[in-house]
């Protein structure tokens, strides 16, 4: 993959960020008119006899070469269900790769889910892809496959390729297209603004079933195009740059949250149709909001409709359970060795950059993709051909993947969920990395919850924690996640996790969130938590939306909005956020007093910031702080702030330097310091 110039990436080089150019994306049109058929061979069943026929075919030599290989990206404009007119007639075209199956055909409401009506036949070339034209057969037919398996075994599978199913529990496969006039362009032309490395990343995370529902049916999901005028003008307001959404791929089981995918091409029609999300993804661009989703090619459930054991061989999936099945999640793992099978998950990823218009992919459980061993006990696991303990198919597609998505898609990110140690995850592939444009600081978020679930007493003695993130934040591009891990399974939830009396609770809550917004690397939050939710989150039900009633939730949601707008303000806290020289330690050892204290800097000296973090609930009257430079300094930011529910312990006027040598600096200011709280200063003119 050659460098790229643009900075959204981790493929990207460390200048300026330069204008990509915009990636072409495919455009489906309603109905394809195919006039002639094309000379495709193909095997034909009949008794002992496989006869050559010709039939019409999506697939040309090259696609089968490129699929064969792993290298055809874009598989969705071939495989799955397609409406076609052929020969003057309307139909769909139907194409599965089974490459162990002895028979295989459509059946569905059509033809009254007859084994034996609408047979497909299987191409000469050795592929394992097997097609067909059935006429008068449209948009909205559901279907599935049959297919007789080598052993005898009769299997009835949903399209892998489908691009809608049925709404669970129900699982077959709908006829559909994702044709969608996008009206887009603004934000798809500027796109690379919004997700470039040195520009403000703050995230939402969403599960749309449990963001919010109708207080008249509280079971009921609002749909994806209901949420047009609940969730974007929310996330607007909230001052949020991006929204991500968990997992949407069809999913039948819902507590998994969507993380067991079965329809990876299927928008999951719980929520509505594609269409619907479609309108819905270009609302946030029409506010400029980037929608990022979280896609899971770790691991698929072992529902017998669905991928595994797809043609009654494991086809997706590895035979050897030590790297086939999950101990985790039950689940089953993808054989990334197999090329058909890379095939399939990199023009997954690129389906979602491309007909939905994503802006950017969270992979899912990168860890357990780079390990044979991931929690696995001795004896359940074998070692790599050079003895080790890395998964080598997995790594060699992760990289590829990435190369895919900035090759095609310059202007986007990926993001990877990876918790371990291993080196270069958002680091360019030329240079031996992974490729991700950034990375989950999985340590950064346990060592900071840790820290702030800690009697203010007894933090003096734990200053490492909170510190110790500082040693290794630029190794990576780290964005700082509080996710819905951390707040599931008796962890309680963000405000739940503070200690002390109430007000203590919040105003623990404002200056942990304060010091995620100030300290290096984007940021991403879990819904509920902006506005202090009291409770676990519940999948099942609402967030409890209600508190915002009491003026200290209000009071966490209107510092979170603050944040927000002050990240995206001051250039100190963007520019060189994945840069050392971005920040700088004033006083990172105040252990006695529990207090930090450090700088943020941008491109100009102008924009420098200070940063004084209060860990404890004694108010310093007086202290004095080193500062980088004579002037006024002026407090634009408290999280004390009576607004936020806070005491109102503020530094109301500019503070003007001294020229006292302190904490290394020339000059230095007398400042009050409010209790629990988190105050930035910046200088005037």
């Amino acid at each position: 993959m050659a460098k790229q110039t643009s900075k959204t990436g981790s493929a990207a080089s460390a200048s300026t960020p330069v204008k990509s150019k915009k990636a072409e994306t495919t455009r489906e049109t309603k109905t394809e008119k195919v006039v002639t058929a094309k000379k495709t061979k193909v095997e034909k069943q009949e008794g002992k006899n496989l006869k050559p026929v010709e039939v019409y075919s999506r697939f040309t030599d090259f696609d089968i070469g490129l699929f064969k290989s792993g290298k055809h990206y874009k598989l969705y404009e071939k495989f799955g269900s397609h409406v076609i007119e052929f020969n003057g007639v309307i139909g769909t075209y139907f194409a599965v790769w089974a490459p162990n199956a002895q028979y295989v055909s459509v059946i569905g409401n059509f033809n009254y889910w007859d084994r034996g009506s609408h047979q497909l036949y299987v191409r000469w070339d050795a592929s394992g892809i097997w097609e067909g034209f059935i006429p008068n057969v449209g948009d909205g037919e559901t279907y599935k496959f049959y297919i007789k398996s080598s052993t005898g075994e009769d299997l009835e599978k949903s399209d892998p390729f489908a691009l809608r199913w049925e709404e669970p529990p129900r699982t077959a496969s709908i006829v559909a297209d994702t044709y969608y006039e996008w009206k887009d362009a603004k934000w798809m032309k500027g796109r690379y603004e919004h997700n470039s490395l040195d520009k403000p990343y703050s995230v939402y995370e969403v599960h749309i079933g449990s963001w919010a529902r109708s207080p008249e049916s509280p079971d009921a999901f609002y749909n994806y195009e209901q949420l047009i005028d609940k969730l974007v003008p929310y996330v607007k307001d909230m001052g949020f740059t991006h929204i991500e959404f968990m997992p949407i791929a069809e999913h039948p089981y819902y507590p998994s949250w969507g993380y067991q995918v079965s329809g990876y091409y299927a928008a999951s029609s719980r929520y509505g149709t594609p269409k619907q999300l479609m309108k819905l993804i270009e609302a946030f661009h029409h506010a400029e909001i980037g929608v990022i989703l979280d896609w899971v090619p770790s691991h698929f459930p072992g529902d017998i409709h669905a991928l595994y054991k797809f043609d009654g061989t494991h086809l997706y999936e590895h035979a050897d359970p030590r790297k086939g099945f999950h101990p985790d999640w039950k689940s089953y793992i993808f054989n990334y060795g197999r090329n058909e099978v890379r095939a399939f998950l990199i023009s997954n990823a690129l389906f979602w950059l491309d007909r939905y218009h994503i802006d950017g992919l969270r992979v899912d459980a990168v860890a357990s993709m780079l390990y044979l061993d991931y929690s696995r006990n001795h004896g359940e696991w074998e070692t790599n051909q050079y003895g080790g303990n890395e998964n080598l198919e997995a790594i060699s597609f992760l990289k590829e993947f990435n190369e895919a998505c900035y090759s095609n898609f310059p202007d986007t990110q990926t993001i990877a969920e990876e918790s371990t140690s291993f080196t270069g995850v958002s680091r360019p592939v030329y240079t031996g990395g992974l490729g991700f444009g950034m990375k989950w600081m999985m340590g950064w978020m346990h060592d900071t919850i840790k820290y702030f679930s800690t009697d203010p007493l007894f933090r003096k003695y734990h200053h490492n924690q909170i510190t110790f993130s500082l040693i290794y934040a630029f190794t990576e591009n780290f964005m700082l996640p509080f996710s819905h891990d951390e707040v599931v399974y008796g962890k309680g939830s963000m405000l739940r996790k503070m200690p002390g009396d109430e007000w203590q609770q919040f105003a623990n809550l404002r200056l942990v969130y304060s010091y995620m917004f100030t300290h290096p690397g984007s940021k991403l939050l879990f819904m509920g938590a902006e506005f202090g939710q009291g409770g676990e989150w519940n999948f099942s039900q609402s967030l409890e939306w209600y508190v915002l009633e009491y003026p200290n939730h209000r009071g966490i949601q209107s510092v979170v909005k603050k944040l927000n707008h002050l990240y995206k303000t001051e250039p100190a806290l963007y520019e060189k956020s994945f840069e050392s020289s971005g920040f700088e330690w004033i006083d990172g050892g105040d252990a006695e007093n529990s207090i930090l204290i450090y700088g943020r800097k941008g491109h100009d000296a102008k924009d420098d910031l200070v940063i004084v973090l209060n860990m404890t609930p004694t108010p310093h009257n007086g202290s004095r702080v080193g500062v980088p430079a004579a002037g006024n300094w002026k407090e634009i930011f408290n999280s004390d702030d009576k607004e936020y529910w806070g005491s109102g312990m503020a530094n109301t006027k500019a503070v003007k330097s001294e020229k006292e040598y302190w904490h290394g600096r020339e000059n230095s200011i007398l400042v009050d310091l409010p209790p629990l709280a988190a105050v930035v200063f910046k200088r005037t003119k």
